[in-house]
């Protein structure tokens, strides 16, 4: 190893570049999508231990505008993430005076959560405001403050070590799930790439520096063409379609996938937004919004459950003793009777048997 090329002890290390990242096209993508358009809501990255999580995360910054990469730690307060106000400054009568948080750190940068299922609900949901708006606002006692805040949001979790729930995934706009590698090629690419970036980081990162450049010029350009692409009908079209057939809740991932289709024609130097741009990013959309919707009962499905019950029915009545048939001292409808354990007899008469969803026969009721 050539320890001049070696970072010093306590620098940071430069970080892996992302045109180097092999085998996740479909995160190399998300990022690049939300890098274009941070109100798309940012990208939540699942996957199990040592799957790049982190350093995709990390490879994202350089390429911005203007490289801030900023980490939001777990045990991080609500005002060390929003910034703090300084209330007597104001009671004195001065100006409002506001100490920045993480959020306005991270603006024009990339806001990093690692295991973001582990955060506090209520930073989440800070977070997700801010990178949904682009805006962190800040009120305390009746005196506000506002900052921008458009950071690309990346948040990492390993699904073994908890869930978010519901409400706050799907506030977030992408999603990407990482699996272990079982390919042996693809295997060994990653390993060698690593082990050459690891002993001369920086001849590597010269070695990919035109791959990088190009990249961080697409987004660049995508960023500046992006308002004014135009979405035809059969866009909309496309994207309800596909939102429906996922019977997702709201209306969210129908506006995060116009804009992440945008992005991706952005990228690409379309002159418009197509059906095709919605294919390649609905899956990314919908990943963690899908829902099965509620299938209705078949008919072959209600003929197996009620054609047992009717059956069952009919072998009761054939069994049953007719009026015309009824044993010596039962009531024939003359009114005599010579057993009063018979007293108010009367014979079975077949009735049709309904069957109403949602309905809980008297037999299973709870007593």
């Amino acid at each position: 190893m050539n320890r001049s090329n070696a970072p010093l002890s306590g620098a940071v290390p430069p970080p892996f570049p992302l045109s180097a990242i092999v085998g996740h096209d479909a995160l190399r993508e998300a990022l690049l999508l939300v890098a274009v358009d941070p109100s798309i809501g940012g990208v939540l990255v699942c996957g199990p231990r040592g799957t790049a999580k982190s350093t995709a995360a990390r490879s994202l910054a350089e390429l911005l505008p203007d490289g801030r990469f900023v980490t939001l730690p777990l045990g991080a307060s609500e005002d060390r993430v929003v910034g703090t106000l300084d209330l007597d400054e104001v009671l004195r009568g001065g100006e409002v005076k506001f100490s920045p948080g993480l959020l306005a750190r991270a603006n024009d940068g990339v806001l990093y959560v690692d295991e973001v299922n582990l955060l506090a609900d209520a930073l989440v949901d800070v977070v997700l405001d801010a990178a949904a708006s682009g805006v962190n606002v800040v009120e305390r006692d009746g005196i506000s403050h506002s900052h921008l805040a458009r950071f690309v949001l990346i948040g990492t979790m390993n699904p073994e070590e908890g869930e978010l729930r519901p409400q706050l995934l799907d506030r977030f706009g992408l999603m990407v799930q990482l699996d272990n590698c079982f390919d042996p090629e693809i295997r060994q690419r990653i390993v060698k790439a690593r082990i050459a970036f690891d002993l001369e980081p920086e001849a590597f990162r010269r070695s990919h520096a035109p791959a990088q450049e190009q990249l961080a010029q697409r987004i660049r350009e995508a960023r500046a063409v992006l308002p004014e692409l135009p979405f035809a009908d059969t866009v909309h079209d496309a994207v309800t379609a596909r939102c429906i057939d996922a019977a997702v809740d709201g209306l969210r991932a129908d506006l995060v996938m116009l804009r992440a289709a945008r992005a991706l024609a952005a990228l690409e130097s379309a002159a418009m937004v197509s059906a095709g741009h919605v294919e390649r990013v609905a899956e990314l959309v919908l990943r963690h919004r899908r829902r099965e919707p509620a299938q209705p009962m078949s008919d072959a499905r209600a003929d197996s459950t009620t054609q047992p019950a009717m059956q069952a029915q009919r072998a009761r009545d054939e069994k049953a003793p007719s009026d015309a048939h009824a044993p010596e001292g039962r009531e024939r409808g003359d009114g005599a009777s010579s057993d009063a354990s018979d007293w108010g007899y009367l014979p079975p008469e077949q009735v049709g048997i309904a069957h109403f969803k949602g309905v809980v026969p008297l037999s299973t009721k709870k007593r």
